[in-house]
């Protein structure tokens, strides 16, 4: 298809800033996020944006009917086709509003599926995002859904050329979803074996994690010369992507670059992604990239705690902080900005753009992933020739004595050596 054939749809972004909301966010730069997503989506021409406060939501509609009338009459004059709500919107609002406005209702968490959807290139992604759109939709059975089968990017939330609009029922939606496990269950067997070669490999796996649009695509672009999407677009990337590095003290580490974290992430998303994050999962350091020059750029940082947090990231693995963009703060917030981080363990300024901040960082890279090392003496029986072949791959091996039952051999190894060769 030409570009230019691509129809595009007039779409109106509303943020519910709702007084009663425990998790209430600041408007403004909630209301700018939600226009950046709709942004990121293929198709969208976002003509205008708009808070509404409230007191509380309202049960069948979730504005009252003053503003319901207010708005409606500013979408017919605008054309608009599709209306985004930065928030969660139950099935009998959406239904309702839907009725009320003669437009297309979308959701924050059904937003951020059509985005991934548009987004996903490997097998896994794609069976990932399929299996967090059903479950999304089996909550939504009061609204026809959209059969995955598709001809273009995306779910079919929006509307475009190729779908196909059928009425389905929660048995068919369950169907679907154990087909799409059956087919992720193959696709992550593959992915075991690729992670158990990798444990094979003698090079400990640093992982970039953080908000959407912090800058990881960028960094991991400078560092392994790689040409990952680096947009200044929320989840420019999203399937991980792994590259080996050497560090300027020689030693060799995996770099992983993973989909970015966003508030309100849906759970549904946050579950079928467990699996692409598993690079996290097994990082011997976790790299926390922040965008230290946005507006929320510490309600950023507490999201992405939170996630790794529900994803069973605890104290026991290393993190670094990095507060990049350092080269868009003003002279006036840079200073004292510096003056903190240097007071702070494991906190680095850097600019991934201009490289600025980025050797002194290696170098504390470097420095811990120098695990300490202890001496050890194992005995293995003949039989137990792949644990000795690890041993001599990892180099770890200082000398070694045939016994007649076997070998006897003293290791100098780090913990995470020999985690992994009691696992063998």
């Amino acid at each position: 298809m030409i570009p230019g054939d691509t129809p595009v749809t007039r779409a109106w972004v509303l943020h519910p800033d709702i007084s009663t909301d425990r998790g209430r966010r600041e408007p403004a730069p909630a209301l700018d996020e939600a226009v950046a997503l709709a942004a990121a989506l293929p198709g969208l021409k976002v003509v205008g944006a708009e808070v509404v406060r409230l007191a509380k939501a309202q049960p069948g509609l979730l504005f009252g009917s003053g503003k319901i009338a207010e708005l409606g009459d500013r979408l017919a004059a605008e054309e608009i086709e599709l209306v985004l709500i930065d928030g969660p919107v139950t099935p009998v609002q959406q239904r309702n509003l839907e009725r009320k406005w003669k437009v297309k209702i979308l959701d924050r968490t059904g937003l951020i599926l059509e985005i991934f959807a548009d987004r996903a290139r490997t097998r896994e992604g794609v069976l990932q995002v399929e299996l967090a759109a059903l479950s999304y939709q089996r909550t939504r059975l009061v609204r026809a859904w959209t059969h995955l089968e598709r001809q273009r990017g995306g779910l079919g939330f929006v509307g475009g050329p190729g779908e196909t609009q059928i009425e389905a029922d929660r048995r068919a939606i369950d169907e679907a979803i154990a087909r799409i496990r059956r087919q992720l269950g193959k696709v992550v067997k593959t992915r075991e074996l690729h992670r158990a070669a990798r444990k094979k490999v003698p090079f400990p796996i640093v992982a970039l994690v953080g908000y959407t649009n912090a800058g990881k695509s960028t960094l991991f672009n400078r560092l392994t010369g790689a040409q990952v999407i680096a947009e200044d677009m929320l989840f420019a990337t999203l399937d991980p992507t792994m590259r080996g590095v050497r560090l300027p003290s020689g030693r060799e580490i995996i770099l992983s670059d993973t989909v970015g974290f966003i508030s309100d992430l849906p759970t549904q998303l946050v579950a079928a992604f467990r699996a692409t994050l598993e690079e996290v999962l097994e990082a011997d350091l976790i790299l926390h990239v922040r965008d230290i020059s946005h507006a929320e750029t510490e309600d950023q940082a507490a999201d992405v705690a939170a996630i790794l947090s529900d994803l069973g990231i605890g104290a026991a693995t290393p993190q670094f902080e990095l507060w990049n963009k350092i080269d868009l703060l003003s002279a006036s917030n840079r200073s004292p900005l510096l003056a903190r981080a240097s007071r702070e363990d494991g906190v680095y300024p850097i600019s991934a753009l201009t490289g600025e901040g980025l050797e002194p960082l290696l170098v504390a890279v470097s420095a811990a992933l120098e695990e300490h090392k202890t001496e050890q003496r194992l005995r293995l029986p003949f039989a137990a020739g792949k644990r000795r072949a690890w041993l001599h791959e990892q180099g770890v091996v200082e000398a070694e004595t045939q016994t007649d039952d076997g070998f006897e051999l003293d290791v100098r190894w780090t913990p995470r050596q020999e985690k992994r060769f009691r696992d063998i």
